[in-house]
């Protein structure tokens, strides 16, 4: 078949930006984060991807990626993402190599919805016009008043009906750290997200103590690749709590193996690292076929117009570091009202715009 829009140019470069204030969860800390942008032309258009990720994927894009996407179709996302897939076979598909081929993948399917006229989610394909958020962050190493300060804010000024907190630094402490965010955010849903720092039993005896602070998710109890401890500490939760865990799933395979084991009640999916645009519908369509709940996890404004085209969508993460990072760099980027955000229908491809003189100061690595 003739090439309709060849791809003449593919930019990536890496960025880092320092937190607003030291944050940590139940198995790292960190103080900045550093996101890579990729920029592809094709027939005077160009699109728009990223990933949150280490600048060493821009080596990777910078070579054996590009190579693999010069002179090829932009019409073709998924086709030139399996393309890339098989380029890094000998590297390996998972971890760096997988979040710059989700970057390359947004990219691509922003350049072809640009290139038709359409916004992204028309192209995939509208299920809804709005996607809920729950609100992301508080973190372990804040102290009572910011924990506090920040949870109720996203209940009362950007209506989000549930909030998520970090535990397992201290889980001595995390009982009275869930009992202040209680009380600081009503009748809202609290979840907790452990970052898989706790044992099988440690996880069970929490999930208790929880339940009686009206939590309702909790996130990663054990680590993801404990698909066996998952399943035990789902079986243990008491009813209505939900475990919930998956964004460190690099491959639809990843997805498919959660699911198959039934270790979560609700499968979280992360479109810059499953595989981009490609990826995340191609998870989605597996979640259906499990009759499981998909819940996309950080990178709100990237997620949006996918997470309208999915079916069995719950929520959308509204994490701190990325919301702030995206309303930084990109003009576009959405604003909740009343818990949900949506996407705007009048701009095409994902609607958002790099701001590159903006995000000039913290180059890395081009």
């Amino acid at each position: 078949m003739p090439v309709e829009a060849p791809i003449r140019r593919v930019i990536a470069r890496a960025y880092t930006i320092p937190t607003d204030a030291p944050e940590a969860d139940g198995t790292f800390s960190w103080t900045k984060t550093t996101i890579v942008v990729v920029e592809i032309e094709a027939a005077g258009t160009t699109g728009l991807g990223y990933s949150y990720t280490d600048a060493a994927a821009v080596s990777l894009l910078a070579g054996t990626l590009r190579d693999a996407i010069a002179g090829q179709d932009a019409m073709d996302p998924s086709g030139i993402t399996r393309r890339l897939e098989r380029a890094v076979r000998n590297v390996g598909r998972s971890g760096l190599a997988a979040t710059a081929i989700s970057a390359v993948d947004a990219a691509l399917w922003d350049l072809k919805a640009r290139l038709l006229g359409l916004p992204l989610a028309q192209l995939l394909g509208v299920r809804r016009n709005v996607v809920p958020i729950y609100g992301s962050g508080g973190f372990t190493s804040y102290d009572d008043a910011r924990l506090c300060g920040q949870l109720a804010d996203w209940v009362g000024h950007d209506g989000c009906r549930a909030v998520k907190m970090k535990v397992g630094s201290q889980p001595d402490d995390d009982p009275r750290r869930m009992e202040l965010a209680r009380r600081a955010i009503g009748d809202a849903e609290l979840f907790v997200d452990a970052n898989g720092a706790l044992t099988v039993k440690q996880a069970i005896a929490f999930g208790r103590i929880a339940a009686a602070v009206g939590v309702t998710w909790f996130e990663e109890p054990v680590s993801s690749d404990d698909l066996r401890g998952l399943c035990a500490v789902r079986t243990h939760l008491p009813a209505p709590m939900e475990l919930a865990a998956g964004e460190y799933a690099f491959t639809i395979d990843d997805v498919r193996r959660t699911l198959e084991t039934g270790a979560v009640d609700v499968q979280q999916v992360d479109v810059t690292r499953v595989g981009g645009i490609s990826g995340f519908l191609a998870a989605a369509t597996l979640c259906d076929a499990f009759h499981t709940d998909l819940s996309g996890h950080c990178a709100p404004a990237l997620h949006l117009h996918a997470a309208c085209a999915a079916p069995r969508f719950r929520h959308l993460e509204w994490f701190h570091d990325h919301v702030r990072i995206e309303r930084m760099l990109f003009d576009g980027a959405p604003v909740p009202s009343d818990g949900v955000i949506a996407p705007d229908f009048s701009r095409p491809g994902h609607g958002l715009a790099f701001r590159a003189a903006d995000a000039a100061p913290f180059l890395v690595r081009q």
